[in-house]
């Protein structure tokens, strides 16, 4: 197969990878589907998911692999590489890819890792309260799901963020991956020369 061809291979997974991660990013800023809390929080009352802030999925997962995604589908026209300096510069868009990809990763991993901020209470804390109860679990939570009775409001919040959270953190795999093969595919047309013949 021809790196161009490849190339192409790659982009179009890319494309959609980088706008599920934009959608669930914009998604977690309204659990319970509803803009009261991203409005409260707006104000100064703390009712947004920390990690959400961080906006791994937009920024990460989303523009930073966007923009090679585009370079990509350009150098892989007409499933032919432009030239070698195309496809070189098509490894440094992949590594800032590979960067985007593996913020947005380590943001939801953080995300899964320390649970949604709720108003929440318990038996041994009867008084609710807004916090982050799964903070300390280390993520046993996950796999508890008594505990996610725990956060009264908003309404299945746990259920909205882990949903979220692992969406985004299976794109970003599949980013980081499909990130490394274009960079070992522009390496191959940088050295071996493209499909077309030009250079």
């Amino acid at each position: 197969m021809c790196t161009g061809a490849c190339s192409k291979f790659v982009a179009i997974p890319l494309f959609v990878m980088a706008i599920v991660s934009v959608i669930c990013n914009i998604m977690l800023f309204f659990p319970d589907f509803d803009t009261k809390y991203a409005a409260a929080d707006r104000d100064g009352e703390t009712r947004i998911t920390q990690e959400v802030k961080y906006m791994g999925g937009l920024i990460g997962g989303g523009i930073m692999v966007l923009i090679p995604a585009i370079h990509i589908i350009l150098t892989s026209s007409n499933n032919c590489c432009a030239n070698r300096c195309g496809m070189f510069l098509s490894i440094g868009f992949a590594a800032a890819g590979v960067v985007g990809a593996l913020y947005s990763l380590s943001v939801a991993a953080l995300g899964l890792s320390n649970g949604p901020l709720c108003s929440w209470s318990n038996a041994d804390n009867p008084d609710q309260q807004w916090g982050t109860p799964f903070v300390n679990s280390n993520g046993s939570y996950l796999s508890n799901k008594d505990m996610w009775d725990w956060c009264k409001i908003p309404e299945n919040v746990v259920e909205f963020n882990v949903g979220l959270f692992s969406t985004l953190l299976v794109a970003a795999c599949l980013e980081l991956v499909l990130c490394l093969i274009q960079m070992i595919n522009g390496l191959f047309g940088c050295i071996c020369g493209t499909c077309s013949g030009k250079e």
